[in-house]
């Protein structure tokens, strides 16, 4: 069996998640009951704070997003019950789920740490540029933008974990940027049907790369996923071969691509409060 082949790889990884072989990224624990506390009916502030108090870190950094600029707090807030009276339930949600991504990204060895830290340090890149653009293009929000930016790539971390048990994989950097590169958007698809998170949102792990895509004429998070991933790849080895006023996304967000959206009023500053926030 010849793993360098892309096709022969790909089955079987597909394989080895179908026989339970592959342990798939899963939604943190604190994110999952958060989750199932808000879709609670009649959920109180009270008991949605108490779920998240249960991790500490994560209520602390919760409650320093809700002081940020990023929320343009009037007044400070100093307490979660108060925070997620404040933000709203979906908004609450939203955030606890993209702080609790970090722990997705954690490499299963010291071989892949550093591969692991790039694609997480690019997708919240990603993920801060579309939230920025998101701001831009309501009724779209922030939030989920933000948290589509950073499962983009999600697919490619099995990838990673199955390429650790095999040499000719970890050793061969070429085939291996092959596999990450081709096969992570049909393995991305196959978490998000998972985790199920909202179609509009999930489709940004397995869509992002389609450059030709249109549909609706109306924007959505596949559009703002794919615009700040262009833009964070253009002129590097990584960018793909593909004339930027040739895709669809620019045109639905009302974006010139002879214009980079961090020169964009304001867009800058969002991306870079973003990143160190979630970071």
């Amino acid at each position: 069996m010849d793993l360098r082949n892309e096709q022969v790889f790909l089955d079987y990884i597909k394989a080895a998640i179908e026989n339970d072989k592959l342990q798939l990224p899963t939604i943190p624990e604190v994110a999952l009951k958060v989750r199932q506390a808000i879709n609670k009916d009649n959920a109180s502030d009270a008991e949605i704070a108490k779920t998240i108090s249960s991790d500490p870190a994560l209520s602390a950094r919760l409650l320093q997003i809700a002081n940020s600029p990023l929320y343009r707090a009037r007044q400070k807030i100093d307490n979660l019950q108060a925070a997620i009276t404040r933000m709203g339930h979906n908004t609450i949600r939203s955030l606890v789920m993209n702080l609790a991504m970090k722990q997705v990204f954690k490499p299963t060895s010291l071989l892949l740490e550093s591969r692991f830290h790039d694609i997480w340090q690019h997708s919240l890149n990603v993920a801060a540029v579309s939230r920025a653009l998101a701001l831009r293009a309501r009724p779209l929000d922030p939030d989920q933008a933000m948290l589509a930016g950073l499962v983009h790539q999600i697919g490619k971390l099995p990838i990673l974990a199955l390429a650790e048990k095999f040499s000719e994989l970890l050793e061969d950097d070429a085939v291996l940027e092959n596999h990450l590169e081709n096969l992570h958007t049909q393995i991305g698809k196959i978490i998000m049907e998972t985790w199920g998170l909202p179609d509009s949102l999930s489709r940004a792990a397995w869509e992002y790369r389609d450059f030709e895509r249109s549909g609706n004429p109306v924007p959505d998070y596949v559009d703002l996923v794919q615009v700040a991933y262009l833009e964070s790849v253009m002129g590097t080895k990584a960018a793909p071969d593909v004339d930027l006023s040739g895709v669809p996304a620019f045109t639905k967000l009302g974006l010139d691509p002879e214009i980079e959206v961090l020169e964009i009023e304001g867009v800058a500053v969002e991306v870079e409060e973003a990143q160190q926030l979630f970071a």
